[in-house]
């Protein structure tokens, strides 16, 4: 078992050094390398397999709401950003510039995009002439460049993939409802798909998106209580529309400004499954999004038999309606065990000789290390309705975790003590004020996460200033 022992010794232990156990892992389970382009990143095969069933599962979500997926170019004209002023001067620090085509200065300026907001407005304002055209409901899935000067493998990075959604409405009431309709479909799929518990809510002003008149966000707390923001959506309202002159004529003839949403989810959901469910072993996938979801691993494999029957076994698993492989690679069993552990393969088939012989097999979970023996002629069974019960029992597990870790805070020393001494959440009422909310980012380095749409009066009075308190806010300190 040394060779296993090497394996696992190459990882930082979380409790150690949680930030180098991350890094760690994004490594040693080979889903990303670095490259020498500061501050972007390969995915690699192990990694983009993960995206690949984010991708085609949210992207089937989104079609059974109506939406249709398009692209837009990646380029935008300095002069089209300039249209909507607050929106250019969220983005500003971080937009990458192209300014020459070959060897010809241009001469305008093309932003590589940030987000697409202005491209999809330049486009609706033709494509949108009457009511009959409304509504448009547009996703694209493409990569983003932002120039963030601190960087890591898929919590930031400067060039990340995403989907953005961009519709357009004739009423204020429908924009509305579609921003909020997105916002739960995220919050589903985090918590069916990637076994994520998540906390639903509304930005508060100062930290909503540059451009916007409400942003709704659902909010994951990791391993070691930070906060992770992983979804947004947005209502616009018709502010693009007027900057940009998106109108319609309505059924009665009168020109109308359309109303807008976008929202988006970014690779930055594969650090929260490695944040979120991730031991000193390496990766633990939720099933639904392993790439593999059962390795079978046969035991003394030059024995007569055993490769047959692992390819046997593995065909049967495959019908039943798995993602699965055979490990008949030259390495040892512990050294085999070791990596599938790294790479959080759920579900781990033991077959050798004395098993077959015997009709059993041993069957290990990921997740919480448990070992079965099993008949053979009951596997199928088995596997299947193990990997659903993983699932569901990996989101039990991350929602005790996420509420053992949301706090309660009435004033300000309350606040300062839980956020020094437990990492986490922390409910706090708040007065609406800005000047308190910076006071708390400044002075604690903590954020308003957002204000949930489950209110609770936990107190009267502001948590920072003693003022009467209107909101009910989560803060934490966040990535």
């Amino acid at each position: 078992m040394a060779d296993n022992k090497k394996k696992v010794e190459a990882i930082t232990s979380m409790d150690v050094d949680f930030a180098q156990w991350y890094t760690d892992v994004v490594r040693k389970a080979e889903l990303i390398d670095y490259t020498s382009v500061k501050g972007c990143m390969v995915i690699k095969p192990a990694g983009y397999a993960i995206w690949e069933l984010i991708q085609n599962q949210l992207d089937a979500r989104f079609k059974e709401t109506g939406v249709e997926n398009v692209y837009l170019p990646m380029f935008i004209p300095e002069s089209l950003l300039q249209k909507e002023k607050d929106h250019v001067e969220g983005f500003a620090p971080e937009v990458a510039w192209v300014t020459h085509g070959g060897l010809n200065p241009l001469q305008e300026r093309l932003c590589v995009r940030p987000t697409s907001e202005t491209l999809f407005c330049d486009f609706y304002k033709n494509d949108i002439q009457s009511y009959r055209d409304l509504p448009k409901v547009y996703n694209q899935w493409c990569s983003v460049v932002r120039w963030e000067k601190e960087t890591r493998p898929f919590l930031r990075s400067r060039e990340f993939l995403w989907q953005e959604g961009h519709t357009a409405h004739a009423t204020a009431e429908e924009a509305e409802e579609r921003t909020i309709q997105m916002l739960n479909v995220y919050a589903d799929f985090l918590e069916q798909v990637l076994a994520i518990p998540v906390v639903k809510g509304k930005k508060t002003d100062k930290e909503k998106f540059a451009g916007a008149e409400a942003t709704y966000t659902i909010e994951a707390l990791m391993h070691d209580g930070k906060a992770l923001q992983s979804g947004t959506s947005h209502n616009f309202g018709n502010g693009f529309a007027k900057a940009f002159g998106i109108q319609y004529t309505g059924k009665d003839n009168k020109l109308e400004y359309v109303h807008q949403t976008s929202w988006g989810m970014t690779t930055r959901l594969i650090g929260a499954i490695i944040m979120v469910h991730g031991d000193d072993n390496g990766l633990v996938l939720p099933p639904k999004v392993a790439p593999t979801q059962v390795m079978v691993v046969p035991i003394m494999q030059k024995k007569e038999g055993v490769l047959e029957k692992a390819a046997e076994l593995k065909e049967r698993i495959k019908v039943a309606g798995c993602r699965v492989k055979v490990d008949d690679s030259d390495k040892s069993p512990g050294w085999k065990f070791s990596e599938q552990e790294m790479r959080g393969i759920p579900v781990r088939v033991e077959i050798g000789p004395k098993d077959i012989e015997a009709n059993k097999c041993n069957v290990v979970r990921r997740d919480n290390g448990e070992k079965l023996e099993v008949s053979i002629d009951d596997l199928e069974t088995v596997v299947t309705e193990l990997l659903d019960k993983i699932q569901v029992e990996m989101l039990e597990r991350a929602r005790a975790h996420r509420d053992e870790h949301t706090y309660v805070a009435t004033n300000l020393d309350e606040l300062q003590e839980i956020l020094d001494t437990k990492p986490g959440f922390v409910k706090a009422m708040w007065c609406e004020d800005r000047a308190c909310e910076d006071m708390i980012k400044e002075k604690f380095s903590a954020t308003s996460r957002c204000m949930p749409f489950e209110q609770e009066t936990l107190a009267d009075t502001c948590v920072c200033c003693g003022k009467p308190a209107k909101k009910m806010v989560y803060w934490g300190r966040a990535y």
